[in-house]
């Protein structure tokens, strides 16, 4: 128990000092909620078996509970039609005298320059199954729309709220990499303090023979990498790679290197 507690508590100020993707509304007039004053104790449970998604919103959660000029009026609203789910929204708060319907986002992105021609445009998910700007549309297009439809006109009614009375934020979250070959990558339009590591394929893998290596559960990829684990050595951890790579699946990984600096990488198999 003590070892669970000690987890959540890890994880919720890992959350807490993850920054936000941008700034304002510098992407796609998306505006980011401005974060609460950090309260950095948490005293709930969370239920390991939650996906990291729904992981997250339970740290926001209990985030928010802790202001006392922010109060949550609804969470998790499925909106439906005919039985069949529309979507969901992932909050309403009051935050002093403003409603907002606020979308809760926690993202790893990889920087890969033959993708697209922007800046948003390259950033992609691990296993290239994803993609920033796919998320971004789509929060645009379909998940902060769904406040002005029919079906949810019909949830906010019941409590007693107009769509019109609603702003709409999102809380972006995310951290990103970039390819361990090309340390100088600036970015311009994303916030540079979200860049938390590098990536490498199993080619470059040798440069590191000399290193400690440890695999995280994805619920620790949010962390910050500490030394007390389980370290492996460079014949095991390439043993495991491979078996990764042929799943074609990129993990989180943690370098320890000789001089006790830890890196966080993901070893990509495309």
């Amino acid at each position: 128990m003590r070892q669970k507690i000690k987890d959540i508590q890890n994880r919720y100020e890992s959350f807490l000092k993850t920054p936000s993707l941008w700034k304002g509304n510098a992407v796609l007039d998306l505006t980011q909620f401005k974060s609460p004053k950090k309260t950095n104790r948490i005293t709930i449970d969370v239920n390991k078996k939650l996906r990291l998604g729904k992981y997250i919103e339970r740290l926001v959660s209990f985030q928010l509970s802790q202001e006392d000029h922010i109060d949550m009026l609804c969470e998790n609203i499925q909106i439906q039609q005919n039985k069949r789910t529309l979507g969901e929204l992932d909050c309403i708060i009051k935050r002093d005298n403003t409603v907002i319907h606020l979308e809760i986002i926690y993202k790893f992105y990889l920087y890969d320059c033959t993708v697209g021609t922007s800046e948003i445009d390259h950033f992609i998910g691990p296993n290239r199954k994803d993609s920033l700007i796919e998320k971004l549309t789509k929060l645009k297009e379909k998940q902060l729309p769904l406040l002005y439809t029919k079906e949810c006109k019909e949830y906010l009614n019941s409590i007693n709220l107009q769509a019109s009375q609603i702003a709409q934020q999102v809380y972006f979250k995310a951290q990103l990499f970039i390819p361990f070959s090309k340390k100088n990558i600036t970015l311009e339009i994303l916030n540079n303090d979200c860049i938390s590591g590098y990536y490498l394929n199993h080619e470059q893998l040798s440069q590191f023979s000399n290193c400690k290596f440890y695999i995280p559960n994805k619920k620790d990829w949010i962390i910050k990498p500490c030394k007390n684990v389980n370290w492996m050595n460079y014949p095991d951890f390439t043993d495991i790679c491979k078996e990764f790579y042929h799943k074609k699946y990129s993990p989180l990984c943690w370098f320890k290197q000789e001089n006790g600096v830890i890196l966080k990488i993901f070893m990509i198999w495309w």
